[in-house]
């Protein structure tokens, strides 16, 4: 966004009404939480909360917190052993 922009913005936000502040500010945070889901996704995911599928949408993230590395197994392959134990 352009500074220019932006300064106009928050010196608008000075002269508004504390009701008009708090519809900013929940217009703000709709667009906080929608950050990282495309429109068409956060419509979907919102239908599955207004149906009672999801409690609530999460944050998508960014990046795996998590390092994923394969743990190495000497013999035959796991998903193998699990087969044979289940016959």
């Amino acid at each position: 966004m352009a500074q220019a922009t932006l300064a106009r913005i928050l010196e608008d936000i000075k002269t508004l009404e504390i009701d008009e502040i708090r519809k900013v500010d929940a217009a703000l945070q709709q667009q906080i939480e929608m950050a990282g889901y495309s429109p068409a996704e956060w419509r979907v995911m919102q239908s599955l909360v207004d149906d009672g599928l999801l409690k609530e949408i999460k944050p998508r993230r960014l990046r795996r917190s998590i390092d994923f590395k394969p743990v190495p197994i000497k013999g035959k392959p796991l998903s193998e052993t699990i087969v044979e134990e289940r016959r």
